[in-house]
């Protein structure tokens, strides 16, 4: 009961996915939104239908479940671009697929500007390991270094971003400058005072100006963690600069006219709110977007059948079965009185003659022909030697009333329980329907694509493959 017809309304500018891809100014795709919307899952589909239409593709996912992976048939994605083999090349595209190692990126932006005495002290340091491994803010900024080293290579036609997964997506934006500032601030500045002075004047400035802060520190940090804070930021003295000016190129990166951001939101209040919330923000960066893709959108091949119309056929259904058990009730218990009555009475039932039998002068059975099946009810199949009375047409009457009554209730039954449950279905579109159309009255310039939603989980490219064809607004090969 789905379909791939997309609802929206003719005033609402449709997203063409396929015009966006096709585009060679079109360098990077960020896909972006609240958790559990389906980045990764239209990060890959997207991916795998730009790299069919002929572009050098690399996917970047920040997404710790592997989903990515697994649909694309790799054993494993690490911080280097993998191909994705079954991708068909015959338009002269390439897919290549890889997920953020955070720390691993860390590593090599100081390997990259520290020689190699001055990287491995910092790399052996327990505060960077700690910094590296999981300090706030650090995925995301991570994310955009390797986006930028990405970028820098110009190998790729295309690199599509999936976000990372966080309780707000401004995190995605914010966390890049709050890293940035915290390596290049004023605090670090002043863990870099002593290292910088040195020698005896380091000493008496040590004991001057900051034996009060660092005491205090020592108290909130633990002396050994301010002993370890203090030589990372020796070591990394002549890198801080370099984190703000990659963060404000990153970020410049995003704001070009080769990158386009689309956010990905479920037809539910939550996730459009921090969908509509997202665009407003865009706006306010100046960061191009593309659209809105509207993920998981449920449908119905009858949609022409209200659920007000399914409810009420619904309960008719039902008070015609309950007027029918009524009413076979009331001719069993009238059978069962008069088959009382007979028996009080001592009275024998008696066969109807037909026109052309006379039941006075109908001869009975031979004797020794119980061979010819007759019995006074009925004829009895001797070689099966289970069946129940029968007549010449078949089952007797009441053995043919057994036999169907149930299998009509069952019917009627099944009947009404799809219609509630088309009701149900109906139900939910009209409420999808109201929050998409509240969400394009408040934004009614962002292109929107509806994705329908699958019977099950994507799990290989072939899934990929309808996700891209629902993006694109082209029905896919089977209806799901």
């Amino acid at each position: 009961m789905t379909s791939d017809t997309t609802t929206l309304d003719a005033s609402t500018p449709r997203l063409e996915v396929d015009a966006l891809i096709d585009d060679p100014h079109t360098r990077i795709v960020v896909c972006c939104g609240s958790g559990g919307v389906g980045k990764t899952t239209t990060a890959a589909a997207l991916g795998v239908r730009a790299a069919e239409r002929g572009r050098r593709v690399v996917v970047l996912t920040i997404d710790p479940a592997r989903r990515l992976a697994q649909s694309m048939g790799i054993s494993e994605l690490d911080n280097v671009p993998r191909q994705v083999k079954d991708v068909d090349e015959s338009a002269g595209g390439e897919l290549h697929a890889m997920m953020l190692d955070m720390k691993r990126t860390f590593d090599e932006i100081v390997e990259g500007h520290a020689d190699a005495d001055r990287a491995r002290a910092i790399l052996e340091n327990p505060f960077y390991q700690s910094l590296s491994a999981g300090f706030a803010g650090t995925q995301e900024y991570m994310a955009m270094e390797k986006l930028g080293q990405l970028r820098a290579n110009d190998e790729w036609d295309l690199i599509i971003v999936d976000t990372p997964p966080s309780r707000s997506a401004l995190d995605f934006l914010d966390a890049p400058k709050r890293l940035g500032s915290f390596l290049d601030g004023k605090f670090i500045r002043v863990l870099m005072a002593p290292a910088k002075v040195g020698g005896r004047a380091g000493m008496k400035f040590l004991n001057v100006g900051m034996s009060m802060m660092t005491g205090t520190l020592s108290k909130l940090m633990g002396g050994q963690l301010l002993r370890d804070v203090q030589t990372f930021v020796a070591a990394m003295d002549t890198m801080f600069g370099g984190f703000r000016t990659r963060a404000d190129a990153t970020y410049r990166l995003l704001q070009a006219p080769g990158t386009a951001f689309l956010v990905v939101a479920a037809p539910e209040r939550d996730a459009l709110r921090e969908a509509a919330y997202f665009v407003e923000r865009l706006a306010a960066e100046q960061m191009p977007l593309a659209g809105l893709v509207l993920n998981r959108v449920h449908g119905s091949g009858a949609a022409q059948l209200s659920a007000e119309r399914a409810l009420a056929a619904a309960e008719t259904l039902t008070d015609r079965m309950a007027e029918d058990t009524h009413a076979d009730t009331a001719s069993e218990t009238a059978s069962d009185t008069a088959a009382e009555t007979a028996t009080d009475t001592g009275a024998a039932p008696v066969a109807a003659a037909g026109p052309e039998h006379d039941s006075a002068t109908e001869p009975g059975p031979a004797p020794g022909r119980a061979e010819n099946n007759l019995e006074t009810t009925g004829i009895v199949d001797l070689d099966g030697g289970k069946a129940g009375p029968r007549t010449a047409g078949g089952l007797s009457p009441a053995a043919a009333a057994d036999h169907v009554a149930p299998t009509s209730v069952s019917a009627a039954q099944l009947a009404a329980g799809l219609l509630r449950l088309h009701a149900e279905r109906m139900q939910v579109l009209a409420r999808e329907r109201r929050t998409r159309d509240r969400f394009t009255a408040l934004h009614p310039e962002v292109p929107v694509t509806e994705v329908a939603a699958l019977p099950g989980d994507v799990h290989d490219l072939a899934g990929l493959r309808a996700i891209g064809d629902r993006l694109a607004l082209r029905p896919a090969d089977t209806d799901g």
